[in-house]
Formats: C-alpha cells, structure tokens, sequence
C-alpha cells in the first residue's frame, strides 16, 4: 500500500521572504539524498531519508512530492557543485577547446578530490544525468558550442558530442573509484587528449592543451559540504 501523505504544514514566514528554516530543511535532505545515493541506497523509506536528514518526518512533505523529486534534486545539486567548480577554475581561459579540455581533466582529479559528489553520479546513470541538464552538462553544451562556432571543433552534432562526453567521463570516473590505487592526474589528461583529437584537433595540438599547468583544485574544497 502506498505511503499515505501527510498534510502539509502552512506558511510560517512572510510573503516574498525565504523562511531559513526551510532553507535548511531542504539542503539537509538534499545532503542526505546525495550520502544515499553515494552509498547505492535509493530503496529507502522517506523515514529512513528524514532520519539521516536530522529533520522531522512530516517535514519532508513540504519540499518534496516523493521520493523521485528528491533523487532529481540530490543529482541536480550535485551536477552543479561539479559544474560551478569547474567554471570558477576555468575563468580566464579564452581558447573554448581549452576550457573543455581542463573540464575533462578536472574530472578524474574531482574524483580523488570529492568521491562521494562523483559516487552519487556513478549510482544515477547516464539516462537520469542526461535527463537533468544541470549545471556540468549544460557547462559542456556551452563550452562545446562555443569550439564548435569558433571553428575549433568540427563535430556537427552537439547532442551526440554531449552523450558521448557524459559517457566517457562517467567511464573514467568509474575506473577511478574501483582502481583507488590510479594515479588520476596523468590518467585523466590522457583522457582529455583523446576527447580532443575526437573532437577535431590534432594529435600535437591536443597533447599540448592536455598538459598545460591546471589551476589548483585547493580552492574549491571550501565549497563543497
């Protein structure tokens, strides 16, 4: 039998301001949704998730339909926490092809860095990341249409371009997390190296964009819960 909804609490706060409460309500269970995914545990009751949340059950009700809507904010949230960590250490960068290539790079380096925002990737799928196009994806629609109009791509299909580099990016990330031993920086800028040349640059060019000096990752950790 279905979990029967309890009734929603009214307003508390003023129209047009944001009650913190909730505020804080929303983000614990977000936090919690994304631990539960990392872990690979999505069949959970919404007591067990409000319970990790530290926040009563009832409150659930106010920010979520189900448990469906909360796994697509969990994954939303974590698809922009990679997303805008990745664009605060490409500002600066003109060339398109570059800040594309420092992306994929990045993400072997956010998997040592932020393993449990990467596991709540790898336990969603591609289907449920494509679905979101949040956040790192839509970094990547822009940085891989900006190559592409400025003639330093010459792939035609953007929508191809975008699966193929979820794909793969998602492929390094698992190899990573089940080979701890990897060394990531290498492994990854080999990666970018061929997502490059795939992508239209040639071998010399793509080599030297893959090895350039990367900004330090230090500078997002205090972003990240």
């Amino acid at each position: 039998m279905p979990q029967a909804r309890p009734p929603q609490a009214g307003a508390t706060s003023s129209p047009g301001r944001v009650d913190p409460r909730r505020v804080r309500t929303r983000a614990a269970l977000i936090s919690a949704a994304q631990s539960l995914l990392a872990e690979g545990r999505t069949e959970v009751s919404i007591q067990e998730i409000t319970g990790t949340a530290g926040v009563g059950f009832g409150s659930f009700y106010n920010h979520f339909e189900d448990k469906n809507e909360l796994w697509s904010a969990a994954v939303a949230a974590t698809l922009r926490a990679h997303g805008d960590m990745v664009t605060a250490l490409t500002r600066g960068i003109d060339d398109p092809a570059e800040v594309f290539c420092v992306g994929l790079r990045l993400t072997g380096r956010l998997q040592r860095a932020f393993p449990e925002l990467t596991r709540v990737l790898l336990n969603t799928g591609l289907a449920a990341i494509m679905a979101s196009q949040e956040g790192l994806l839509s970094h990547a629609r822009r940085d891989i249409t900006a190559a592409i109009t400025s003639g330093r791509f010459d792939i035609t299909d953007i929508g191809l371009a975008l699966h193929v580099t979820a794909g793969s990016m998602l492929g390094l990330a698992a190899l990573l997390d089940s080979n701890p031993g990897l060394d990531a920086g290498p492994l990854a800028d080999q990666y970018a190296a061929r997502m490059l040349r795939a992508f239209g640059l040639s071998q010399p060019e793509a080599d030297n964009i893959a090895t350039r000096p990367l900004p330090d990752l230090t500078a997002t950790e205090g972003a990240v819960s």
